[in-house]
């Protein structure tokens, strides 16, 4: 009896495993390519191993939109933990300009709506680091843009860097 449960739910957490890894790979091929531009980041990032911290430029203009408490102690940041989305519009290469918050409107053919979170007063998207391989740092150093594929829920992947003509750093 026991070896039958065990198994049904090997089965179903296998299921559910395969589904999510089914719709991330739908997420990828299916989602629209945006590019963030990235503001600057700590140039030591790139040496503490594999991986560079991310910081966006449009996550400063989600901060400054963001309604802010009145007081807060100089250790904590004055932005509530929340989710939301941003409208953002696009221009011909598919980068990304923050519009506004969302507010329900009807979106317009050159805009789209991103997910974002508050967490310890920072304006996060899907990732705050991208990580490669051992000893490639120097190439990502001209990163200027991360570049995302959304699906029609406003979730966000980041699959590659990107440099200032926007063209995807290989």
């Amino acid at each position: 009896m026991y070896k039958k449960i065990a198994v049904i739910s090997l089965i179903i957490i296998l299921a559910l495993v395969n589904w999510s890894i089914y719709k991330k790979e739908m997420h990828l091929k299916k989602g629209t390519v945006v590019y963030l531009k990235l503001a600057p980041v700590d140039p030591r990032s790139l040496m503490q191993g594999d991986y560079m911290a991310l910081r966006f430029d449009v996550a400063r203009k989600i901060y400054d939109a963001l309604p802010k408490k009145e007081h807060y102690s100089s250790w904590r940041h004055n932005a509530d933990a929340q989710d939301g989305k941003v409208i953002v519009t696009l221009d011909d290469k598919h980068v990304a300009t923050y519009l506004k918050l969302d507010n329900n409107e009807e979106l317009k053919s050159n805009e789209l709506r991103l997910n974002y979170r508050v967490r310890n007063g920072a304006v996060k998207f899907a990732s705050n680091a991208f990580f490669f391989e051992e000893g490639s740092a120097k190439k990502y150093e001209n990163a200027k843009y991360g570049e995302f594929k959304v699906n029609e829920h406003g979730e966000l992947l980041l699959v590659a860097m990107a440099d200032e003509d926007v063209t995807v750093i290989p």
